[in-house]
């Protein structure tokens, strides 16, 4: 299961008329460790401008097709940003010639934030939703949650802010369903960032 990742990364870079860049694969062999290895958290931080959402996207679309019954939750630092990549993930399903059962006749939830796709009966939450960190996620349940800059000026340029933000994380483990996988993916922006793991989280 794990190479289907890699063939739908190089599958869809193929349908855009591009070859996969080898950091590109680098970041989906990291985030697919994450997804099958305990304890099923990971941080990805790259450079700007590395396509790392785009791969993250795409990653998404995938567990989706292989998983047609997970819910993916996203999360960033204001929801029009976290839109972004339920649009990304949206386009994807729509457009991969892989995932063409997965888009419903009747997309009753196929919209700028919510999506849900063709899959067993009896499933509550959308298939993938999106929030700014401070939405309402309260009742919420995910099997994957992805944080995509959650840590921007905004929320983290105050002492204050970054304590508060520390806590809306801390949240998101009464979100995650057991075994579930939790990803942030993001750039520093201070010292005292939220992706610096502290001797008592070790």
């Amino acid at each position: 299961m794990t190479t289907e990742f890699y063939k739908f990364l190089d599958e869809w870079n193929a349908i855009l008329g591009l070859k996969t860049p080898r950091h590109h694969r680098q970041i989906m062999e990291f985030l697919v460790d994450v997804f099958n290895q305990s304890p099923r958290r990971g941080l990805l931080m790259a450079f700007r401008h590395s396509g790392k959402s785009t791969v993250v996207g795409i990653f998404a679309a995938c567990v989706l097709y292989m998983h047609p019954e997970m819910r993916i939750l996203i999360l960033s630092a204001q929801s029009t940003l976290a839109g972004r990549m339920v649009a990304h993930i949206r386009h994807i399903l729509e457009n991969h010639p892989w995932c063409r059962d997965l888009v419903p006749t009747a997309k009753k939830e196929w919209s700028s934030d919510r999506i849900t796709v063709n899959r067993p009966i009896g499933i509550r939450e959308p298939s993938v939703i999106c929030q700014g960190i401070y939405g309402n996620i309260t009742g919420m349940r995910a099997d994957l949650i992805i944080c995509d800059d959650v840590e921007v000026p905004n929320t983290s340029n105050t002492v204050q802010k970054r304590e508060n933000l520390r806590e809306r994380l801390r949240e998101l483990d009464f979100i995650l369903s057991p075994g579930g996988t939790m990803i942030y993916i993001g750039t520093p922006h201070t010292i005292d960032t939220i992706y610096r793991v502290t001797d008592d989280e070790e």
